[in-house]
């Protein structure tokens, strides 16, 4: 066994280092906070290549002594605590005194500050906590700090660090807060030579908002302003209508302070409970002034974590203010009204209708009937010989079949009622390559002398629907009951996967602004033409904005902002390589949309369309989310419920 040793003090310092700075948003994230700190009024970071060898902060704070620029970057050399009773008090953003040691030990740092009363400045310089150089030099009130080449002597840290964008984007979701968090603070975010924004600095969180998540997020959005046992909480939180698929937009501050906490956020969406559809979460930039002794900061070196002494205190606090905000906000939604879309479906004067994508869209490229529709209502078998399935002509491409099955055999109709399904035959186009037997008893015994590798006749018929959501069909000798969202939804999923489906974009009349958070915007522009060929059609409107203007027509009538944000999170957790891991994801949630749903008006033509898929097709016995898709229920099952056999 190694004998026990005191670490060098280099050794012991990087290991310090690395609890408090992670990447480069780590030092910006110190660094603002120290400008905040300082008083200033107007902060600017500019960072290049994700802030990995270039970053810059200024701020026009109170800067710091000749004498106190050396022991500043100490380790625990601090001006916001002098005795440990301060602890209890801790009202500033940095107190522990570790940043600039912790940041100097793993950079290349170069600092020039003055403050007010001083006629001169100071330049100072140190690399991995060895002092460089430390001189009398010209410059503005405030404090400039330069960081380059971070990580410069630790390459097993570097080596991890992520590409250029993704740390860019970290530095981003940053700077996004903390200027989310002091509105009466003026930030100027530059990357990579390029204006990301500015704020005005006015005092006004409102603002901030506009400036930093766009006009679009900031209309969404209602005020909150209450207080409960001695806790303040101010801001702002999403109208009930404009949920998001996901948390990425819940931003929470105490004190100032960014934080993450599963207390506020439970308590932030319990109070939208009843009120914000199934699925969406709520957006808020809320901001909590509650007495520093009733929390501890100090969980975590980034002190992004707290802690309370009381979690019920907060949580309700948190509930009440949002319940409140959204019952006061009585004022009706506004109503956009879009110009009517053009049915190009419809057939044109004194032309052979074609398929109608309104009545049938949920069912796209499922084969259908004949119009011509029998005049006997009897049941008369109809054998399918090799069939394939027809297009709808506002398709680009023909699907090619399903998988052929020759022994299935359709009789739906003997029950139809006359004005059931009179609508569906008007937009149908016939279907290829189908005949159609109608069999009278002399026929049926001449069928008994066809040769004996004809195959089998399977015959089905289509009772009804149950609940709007459940197709009853008898099937031989037995009852088979289907659910038609799943089963359609299976369809589509294998007709997406298998490429049968092919994604056609549809442009939008209005095109949809989406917000998305740094990483996803960064990884749904890495990854445009793989968008595209998905069918979406986009362009940049923002430096995380982007215009939805088309998305693929098997989705017509869904939100393109739900797709694209649900879209650009796949992405975004799938980075390395997206293709494999989210093409089965995306198809499911297409064909979920796209499929038919329960409660909608069916035909029974379409319904029997559906069971005869699932007869020929041996894959469609769950749904994509594993989920079946029928059961049976056999004849001599029932007979036994009726006590008819035992």
């Amino acid at each position: 066994m190694s004998r026990v040793q005191v670490l060098s003090k280099e050794t012991a310092e990087l290991i310090a280092a690395g609890e408090v700075i992670e990447r480069p948003s780590s030092i910006v994230k110190e660094l603002v906070e120290n400008s905040i700190d300082s008083g200033a009024t107007s902060i600017t970071v500019e960072i290049k290549r994700g802030g990995i060898s270039y970053l810059r902060v200024t701020d026009n704070g109170c800067g710091i002594d000749y004498e106190d620029v050396p022991t500043a970057f100490l380790r625990h050399a601090t001006s916001k605590i002098h005795d440990k009773d301060d602890l209890n008090s801790i009202m500033t953003l940095g107190f522990r005194g570790e940043a600039l040691a912790s940041i100097c030990a793993v950079a290349k740092v170069e600092v020039l500050t003055k403050t007010a009363e001083g006629q001169y400045g100071v330049r100072y310089s140190i690399e991995g906590g060895e002092e460089k150089e430390y001189e009398r030099a010209g410059c503005p009130d405030g404090t400039t700090i330069i960081i380059r080449d971070v990580f410069f002597n630790v390459p097993a840290r570097l080596k991890f660090l992520k590409k250029d964008v993704s740390e860019g984007n970290a530095v981003a979701s940053i700077i996004d807060k903390i200027a989310l968090s002091h509105p009466e603070v003026a930030f100027k975010f530059i990357r990579d030579n390029k204006q990301e924004f500015i704020t005005a600095g006015d005092g006004e969180l409102y603002s901030s908002i506009y400036s930093i998540m766009g006009k679009q997020f900031a209309a969404s959005m209602i005020p909150v302003e209450y207080e409960l046992n001695g806790i303040r909480i101010d801001g702002f939180t999403v109208k009930p209508l404009f949920g998001r698929p996901n948390r990425t937009m819940q931003h929470f501050f105490i004190n100032g302070r960014y934080v993450k906490s599963q207390t506020c956020t439970y308590s932030l969406e319990h109070a939208y409970r009843n009120s914000i559809m199934e699925g969406k979460f709520p957006s808020c930039v809320l901001r909590m002034t509650i007495p520093p002794s009733i929390m501890d900061v100090n969980v975590h070196p980034a002190k992004i974590e707290v802690r309370f002494t009381d979690e019920k205190i907060i949580a309700d606090s948190i509930y009440f203010a949002v319940k409140n905000a959204i019952l006061l906000d009585t004022a009706p939604a506004e109503i956009t009204v879009k110009p009517p879309k053009p049915d190009y479906t419809k057939p044109l004067p004194e032309q052979q209708p074609i398929y109608s994508q309104d009545t049938f869209s949920a069912l796209s490229n499922v084969s259908s009937v004949h119009e011509t529709r029998p005049t006997v209502r009897e049941e008369m078998p109809v054998q399918s010989v090799a069939s394939k399935p027809f297009v709808p002509q506002t398709y680009v491409q023909q699907s090619p079949p399903y998988p052929k099955n020759e022994n299935i055999v359709n009789v739906p109709y003997d029950i139809l009622p006359e004005t059931d399904g009179e609508d569906a035959i008007e937009q149908l186009k016939p279907m290829e390559n189908v005949q159609f037997k109608y069999i009278s008893e002399n026929s049926f015994e001449k069928k008994k002398e066809v040769p004996i590798e004809q195959p089998k006749e399977i015959y089905f018929r289509v009772i009804g629907e149950a609940f709007k959501n459940y197709i009853i069909a008898e099937v031989e000798s037995d009852l088979v009951f289907v659910d038609k969202h799943a089963a359609h939804e299976r369809i589509l999923f294998e007709k997406l996967k298998s490429g049968q489906q092919k994604l056609v974009c549809q442009l939008l009349l209005q095109p949809a602004d989406v917000l998305l958070d740094y990483g996803e915007f960064s990884a749904l522009i890495q990854n445009a033409d793989f968008v595209r060929e998905l069918g979406f059609e986009f362009e940049i409107s923002g430096s995380s904005d982007v215009e939805v203007k088309g998305i693929p027509s098997i989705l017509d009538g869904c939100d393109p902002k739900d797709l694209i944000i649900e879209l650009a999170k796949n992405i975004c957790e799938n980075k390395a390589n997206p293709m494999p891991e989210i093409l089965d994801d995306m198809y499911h949630t297409f064909a979920c949309k796209a499929a038919i749903k329960a409660n909608d008006i069916t035909s029974l033509r379409e319904l029997s369309e559906i069971v005869k898929i699932i007869l020929t097709d041996e894959r469609i016995r769950y749904c994509p989310h594993g989920r079946p898709v029928m059961f049976r229920l056999t004849k001599r099952e029932m007979e036994k419920q009726f006590k008819r056999v035992l």
